[in-house]
Formats: C-alpha cells, structure tokens, sequence
C-alpha cells in the first residue's frame, strides 16, 4: 500500500494560489492590452513553477518496494533494505551506500513544532484535589506516549527505520538506488521562461 507525506500547509497554499492564477490567466486573456498582460502572465508563469517545485511537488513516498524521495527536480527510488540511517532535525536525512545521503523535503519540523511536542511530552503538574481534564482511555494514553515529545517528521523517520529493518529481516537484497530528474518540474520551469522570452520580446 502506498502512503504519500508532504506539507499540508505548503499543499493547501499552492492550490490557493493555483485558483489564484487560474482567474487572473482568465481575467488578463478576456482584457487583453498588449504588452503590460503579457508581462504580468510572465510573471504569474515564473511564480506558479516556483510554487509547484517547492509546495506541490515535494513528497514522501512509501510503496511496498522502496522510500521514494520526491524533491523540486529529481526523484529518488531507495529499496527499503539499501537505507543505512535515518535522522531527524529539521528535516529527515536518510543514509544509504558509500556515505551517501538523501535529504526528503517532507515533512520537516520546524523549531516551534519542535518546542510544542517537547511541551507535550512534558507530565502536568496538577494541583488541588480535584482532576480539571478528563481521564483517557487506555489507547488513547498509549498513543499519547508513542508521540510524546515526537514531531510528525520524527514519526516518518522512525516509519523508515521500521521498515527498513522489517526489509532486511525478510532477507531482502540491498538494490540499488535509482535517482531520475523531475521532468515535470523541468516542463514548468520551461514553459515559465518561454512566457518571460514571449514578453520581453513582442514589442
């Protein structure tokens, strides 16, 4: 089965912002004038690639065979028993063969995400006689200790670690790893800059 991490802020931002576009295109096309709609559709072009290298592209990917690291212009399809480490600060770096490391772009922990689940693994002092919260149930108290002190880029690596670990149990050969550019994010960048060519050179 297939599980797909990424920014949900930077995703829902880049579909605003797509829905944006897609009006101004349609209002510039509609009031066509020459010169200035040329240059401001240029301009939307070279934002919206931008966009969708850095927010909509970027992605974990977890698929039965391997890790596949999807960042703005290449792709990285590492075989689960080739992943040597992993470790968690900002963002996950996961180490495989000859010192080699692939740095994923989601999810990344931020340093106030950081202090709030350190909060969160902190125990309450509780005052008085009488209990304030309500008392949880026993999963609920589980779940809360299995993600105490932990971001959700610290669960992905330890999701990582996991099944690596469960790959070379199995006996699964370390292949090797197959690293591709992102011809999508190329064809954007592409179109953007020949809108940018358009509008410098029609008068």
């Amino acid at each position: 089965m297939k599980h797909t991490y990424r920014s949900k802020t930077a995703f829902v931002l880049a579909w605003v912002w797509l829905a944006f576009v897609a009006f101004n295109v349609w209002d510039l096309i509609v009031r066509f004038n020459g010169k200035p709609s040329l240059i401001a559709l240029a301009v939307l072009g070279a934002l919206t690639a931008l966009v969708y290298a850095v927010a909509l592209r970027p992605a974990t990917v977890f698929t039965e065979e391997a890790l596949v690291g999807r960042n703005p212009f290449r792709t990285t399809v590492l075989p689960w028993a080739s992943v040597e480490d992993v470790t968690v600060s900002h963002a996950i770096t996961v180490r495989h063969g000859e010192e080699r490391a692939l740095r994923l772009w989601t999810p990344m922990s931020s340093a106030r995400e950081r202090a709030k689940a350190q909060r969160r693994g902190t125990p309450t002092q509780r005052r008085g006689r009488f209990q304030a919260e309500p008392t949880l149930s026993r999963g609920e108290q589980a779940a809360m200790e299995a993600f105490a002190g932990k971001t959700h880029a610290d669960w992905v690596g330890d999701q990582i670690r996991e099944r690596s670990e469960s790959a070379r149990r199995r006996g699964q050969d370390a292949a090797p790893v197959r690293v591709s550019w992102a011809y999508d994010s190329i064809g954007v960048l592409v179109a953007a800059l020949a809108l940018v060519i358009v509008a410098v050179v029609i008068p």
